[in-house]
């Protein structure tokens, strides 16, 4: 089958292109830099992005179904419109392109973040509603909510078959970007002063992979697919802890004091000059319930979660390969600039 990846060039799509690759697909990559690695050989290359009409349709041409990975992780208000941009309004003309051009079968990377979100300890489902009370301050999730629900009904409308995936974090090797492991790099360089409230959960890109190839064939049309492991922060720092040998947080705050906290040492930080460590929506999230249910993802797409150990193992080795002796790699202002974009 003839493949387009949107975004084959971030975390997910450098683990899933191979995948394809190997799975006996024609593989076809739009994006602004020629992919390179292993797998990558045989994958036809379109240079643009997805506001260069002309490459898109370009890229789209004999294409049977198509991956749409492409997207931007920020938790920083001044990034809402970057956002906005590309999970909605790209998206929106990538659609009405995939409906001129034939393409069979749409799958799109959305997050559990869309679905799984909540001020209290409690598991998400697929049957849940959009939580927009809840995430309206965070511009990412609501960038991708917006996205979502897009999708769905300019496919439904147009009879062209859609599957919905919602990992949640993802974690594992080969994130150079950091735009997912970054909050495990932050906790290596000591930068988390106090331990959040909530609970995550998490993916690992390999698994997640599988279950995007299994998505050409398999799921539910129309259908959002949760995938995760759930940890509580304080479990999750405490693994990580025990695999790195870096002290988890041992301060403990109430949840509003912790995001009080953050937004007085942004403004020092400001006030000097410099960047701030956590950015107070990072600490606001950390505050909240990620917790969902996969088992609608195991059952229609064969996801299997491995070992919550080796996930987290395989993810501080990787970011240890790409840091400097000690631990920390370089510059901070580093972090920002590779967490843009996959």
């Amino acid at each position: 089958m003839k493949l387009l990846v949107t975004g084959g060039t971030g975390f997910l799509g450098t683990h899933l292109v191979p995948r394809l690759v190997a799975a006996g697909h024609e593989v076809r990559v739009i994006g602004r830099s020629r992919p390179v690695g292993p797998g990558f050989e045989k994958v036809e290359y379109v240079q643009g992005d997805l506001k260069d009409r002309d490459a898109v349709r370009r890229s789209l041409e004999g294409v049977q179904a198509l991956y749409h990975l492409a997207g931007l992780v920020s938790f920083q208000d001044k990034d809402a419109r970057r956002m906005y941009s590309l999970h909605v309004d790209c998206t929106r003309e990538l659609l009405q392109d995939v409906r001129e051009s034939g393409v069979q079968r749409v799958i799109l990377a959305s997050t559990s973040g869309t679905i799984a979100v909540s001020k209290e300890e409690r598991v998400g489902t697929e049957e849940d509603d959009y939580p927009i009370t809840v995430v309206g301050r965070w511009p990412y999730y609501l960038s991708k909510i917006y996205e979502e629900k897009l999708a769905l009904e300019y496919c439904r409308k147009h009879a062209i078959p859609l599957v919905v995936l919602n990992p949640s974090l993802l974690m594992g090797p080969g994130d150079d970007r950091l735009s997912s492991t970054w909050t495990v790099l932050k906790f290596l360089q000591g930068e988390i002063p106090a331990m959040p409230g909530g609970g995550m959960s998490f993916v690992d890109v390999r698994d997640l992979a599988d279950a995007f190839v299994n998505a050409l064939t398999r799921g539910e049309v129309y259908g959002r697919h949760l995938m995760g492991v759930n940890l509580s922060m304080s479990d999750f720092f405490e693994r990580l802890s025990r695999l790195s040998g870096v002290a988890a947080p041992r301060l403990r705050l109430p949840s509003q004091v912790n995001v009080l906290g953050a937004k007085v040492l942004e403004r020092v930080a400001k006030w000097r000059g410099m960047k701030p460590t956590l950015d107070p929506q990072e600490v606001d999230i950390g505050e909240h319930w990620f917790w969902l249910d996969a088992s609608k993802a195991e059952r229609e797409l064969g996801f299997r979660a491995r070992d919550i150990h080796a996930t987290l193992h395989d993810t501080v080795q990787y970011l240890y390969t790409r840091m400097a002796p000690g631990h920390l790699p370089g510059t901070k202002g580093r972090l920002d600039e590779l967490r843009e974009g996959t």
